[in-house]
């Protein structure tokens, strides 16, 4: 029986400019960006088949259509693209302003439960297009719709019951800092599913008990998105992200909202969305939340606003965001901020303005707040981040043409990596052996050397 030839994906290619090797090379991207190696080799006899009708199978669709989309700048379906839609675990729903959280947030804490599912979440495409934010009058009204919502148990929620998810989140998130983020990640998702999450299906006995409860989950909910970031799960990390963006909204908790919506945007810049990251900044400055926050949270949200302004190639904007950030965390000494943002100190915003002016091309000044952050830095409590920032130092060293520099910092930042099981220092391995490459056959022994201890601890942080 004779295929026929998909029209609307043929369509949607011409719309987009591109010829069949463009999109394939386009595919590849996308597929490389989410972990699926398998699409990486992906060629224009694939576009080919597509548009005479074979049909992508499993995550390849969903790959295409994230693909599409952003190219396009509009959410597409696959009906859009001519593919039915199929129940494959691996759809936007965490991304939809209108579904209920608590049963997206229950499934999605008992997909990432299960090894198997796991597998699948991580593999799926993040979303660029699932990225935008509902309007203001959405926001307004979230508390108010929370507020009616119908419990679905009779259990009453006491005021220890909160305080046992902000404790729990307080230990995971001190975990995170010293070991990664892969580090725990079950644990935390089951405590999420069976003691957070159960309770925003529950009766309250004011309206502050319930918008205090809302908070703590959101937060508990956040840190498994950030946890999930920093595994590189991007996908899993975009979905826990967006939930507890909706949860904080719901509580009316704007400081937090604008948290969450910051590391969307650090997210956003990591994996090269530079307008994306710069709209979810924009969305963390706003008055009710920026003006709402405590003056260390302003700094971390300040300094995030910066990263986004300079991968969108902003220079003056960038530099009066790094200084409204320092001028924000002069500020904080006797503030009394929430624990989230305990360790936002002169260490982290050293290292985030270093790598705004890193993406600004300036890497002598780079590696100026580099080298302030590692001085800085209380390294065991934050093993993780003097890890990578050290693994950052080194590449801006490089940079330069100052090899033996780069190669002992890389050394100590390979020693601060042991028992750090985190994605973002995976990563800083793989930069720091592509950065090697042209001086591995003549750099002599301690290259070598370098090089064999970074397989070493690439094998077993994977």
């Amino acid at each position: 029986m004779a295929r026929e030839r998909n029209l609307a994906f043929s369509a949607l290619l011409r719309e987009a400019g591109w010829s069949q090797p463009q999109a394939a090379a386009a595919v590849a991207r996308v597929a490389a960006e989410s972990g699926v190696r398998e699409l990486e080799a992906i060629s224009r006899s694939h576009i080919s088949m597509w548009v005479l009708g074979t049909k992508p199978s499993g995550i390849a669709r969903h790959i295409l259509r994230e693909t599409l989309s952003r190219r396009l700048g509009r959410r597409l379906t696959l009906a859009d693209l001519g593919l039915e839609e199929v129940p494959t675990g691996t759809a936007d729903s965490g991304s939809d302003w209108s579904v209920d959280p608590l049963t997206v947030l229950a499934e999605l804490g008992s997909d990432d439960l299960d090894m198997h599912r796991r597998k699948l979440l991580a593999t799926s495409a993040y979303s660029a297009a699932g990225l935008a934010l509902p309007p203001g009058s959405w926001w307004a009204a979230a508390p108010d719709a929370a507020a009616r919502r119908t419990a679905v148990s009779p259990r009453l929620v006491a005021q220890a019951d909160i305080d046992d998810v902000r404790d729990l989140t307080n230990f995971y998130s001190a975990r995170d800092q010293q070991r990664g983020g892969a580090s725990g990640r079950s644990a935390l998702a089951g405590h999420l599913r069976d003691e957070a999450v159960p309770l925003l299906g529950s009766r309250f006995r004011t309206e502050q008990s319930r918008r205090d409860t809302y908070s703590a989950v959101a937060e508990m909910t956040y840190l498994a998105g950030w946890m999930a970031f920093d595994a590189s799960e991007h996908r899993t990390a975009q979905r826990y992200l967006t939930l507890a963006t909706r949860i904080a909204a719901e509580a009316g908790d704007g400081p937090l909202a604008g948290h969450i919506l910051r590391a969307l945007a650090h997210q956003a810049v990591d994996l090269g969305h530079p307008r994306k990251a710069l709209a979810l900044a924009d969305a963390s400055m706003s008055r009710d939340r920026y003006g709402q926050a405590s003056q260390r949270e302003k700094a971390l949200l300040a300094i995030v606003h910066a990263r986004a302004l300079a991968a969108d190639g902003n220079r003056s904007g960038t530099i009066a965001a790094i200084n409204r950030a320092e001028r924000d965390l002069a500020r904080a000494d006797n503030d009394d901020a929430p624990g989230r943002v305990d360790f936002f100190q002169e260490a982290s915003l050293a290292h985030e303005t270093a790598c705004a002016l890193r993406d600004l091309g300036q890497s002598v000044d780079a590696e100026i707040h580099f080298q302030r952050s590692v001085a800085t830095r209380r390294r065991q409590q934050y093993a993780r981040t003097h890890s990578v920032t050290l693994g950052y130092l080194g590449a801006v060293q490089v940079q330069q043409g100052h090899v033996d520099e780069a190669c002992a910092t890389w050394s100590r930042a390979l020693d601060a990596m042991t028992g750090v099981q985190s994605g973002r220092a995976r990563d800083v391995i793989l930069r720091m052996r592509s950065d090697l490459s042209p001086v591995r056959g003549r750099g002599g022994r301690h290259i070598a050397e370098l090089d064999r201890r970074a397989q070493e601890m690439l094998r077993a942080i994977s």
